[in-house]
């Protein structure tokens, strides 16, 4: 007869079942004497305490394997917390994250609003089709791209001597992937804008450089906010660019893969996956709200034009 506490020193629970086979492991009532066979017996109570007996001598087995279903009174604490936070290189994955993430964001926009102006104010032949063309590649998935893009980044790294997983490529490969979105977003809104500014300035003697940054830019802030925050959670949360152009090293790792690995290396801890999502949208929360107040009006402003 072997007796003890299935808990050992650990903290009690109220055991409310208890089975041997991972199949049935709620067979057995608490308190309730469960036939093994070859005339061995398990009972085990409420609190813990256990009977394990035989009708033979226990000589080289292994011990009984049981499965349990108990219950814990909550208890709240900030120990997930600070297993994410505080896990080693976390710190690097935030650090790696923002560098991704900031220059990804400004350079489409930069870009997109150029090339923004120039197909809404200037004309020039094949205007349409370029626009037509940023129309179509708005329905092209993601994962079509990669592998071609990143045989034509390593192709032209390995031709100038650059070597790969750089953020030079992840910065490019983001800026691409947004750049349609953009121009589209972009240009909507600023074809919106009255031409009557436009002409004046012109016949003021400015140029289209002077409209676009002292005219048209100021006016556009709202749909560039808007577009900003778009691109910012896109590829802050992005985890299949960043592994393919940037890498998975430890040094390498943005916020998502460090966090991810880190729930992997747990199993099924959903604790840590719950505690992992929350620190993760903390940065594009706070994007979100410092610009909220030009999101609704920059993505409706292109779509209603004045009388």
């Amino acid at each position: 007869m072997i007796e003890g506490n299935i808990f050992g020193d650990g903290p009690a629970r109220d055991i409310t079942a208890f089975g041997v086979r991972s199949a049935d492991p709620t067979r057995y009532e608490a308190g309730e004497v469960a036939d093994l066979g070859d005339g061995e017996t398990l009972q085990l109570e409420a609190d813990g305490r256990f009977v394990y007996a035989s009708t033979n001598r226990f000589e080289g087995e292994r011990g009984q394997r049981v499965y349990f279903a108990s219950s814990a009174p909550p208890r709240f604490t900030a120990e997930n917390y600070e297993t994410v936070l505080f896990s080693e290189g976390i710190g690097r994955s935030f650090v790696n994250s923002l560098t991704v993430t900031i220059p990804a964001t400004v350079i489409p926009i930069m870009i997109a609003a150029f090339a923004a102006y120039a197909l809404a104010w200037m004309r020039f032949p094949g205007r349409a089709l370029i626009i037509a063309a940023i129309i179509g590649l708005l329905v092209v998935p993601l994962q079509m791209t990669l592998i071609p893009l990143l045989q034509l980044y390593n192709g032209v790294g390995a031709f100038f001597g650059v070597p790969s997983k750089t953020y030079l490529g992840i910065w490019l490969a983001h800026t691409g992937f947004g750049l349609p979105f953009a121009i589209y977003l972009l240009r909507s809104y600023m074809a919106g804008l009255p031409r009557e500014l436009m002409e004046s300035a012109r016949i003021d003697g400015a140029s289209d450089f002077e409209i676009f940054v002292k005219i048209v830019l100021p006016l556009s802030f709202p749909v560039l906010a808007s577009f900003a925050i778009f691109q910012f959670l896109w590829v802050w949360n992005d985890l299949l660019v960043a592994m393919v152009f940037l890498g998975s090293g430890a040094d390498q790792l943005v916020l998502t893969g460090k966090l991810n690995a880190l729930l992997g290396s747990r199993g099924g801890d959903w604790e840590i996956l719950t505690t992992s999502a929350f620190v993760t949208i903390i940065v594009p929360l706070a994007v979100f709200f410092s610009l909220q107040r030009y999101f609704v009006r920059g993505l409706l402003a292109g779509s209603v034009k004045g009388g």
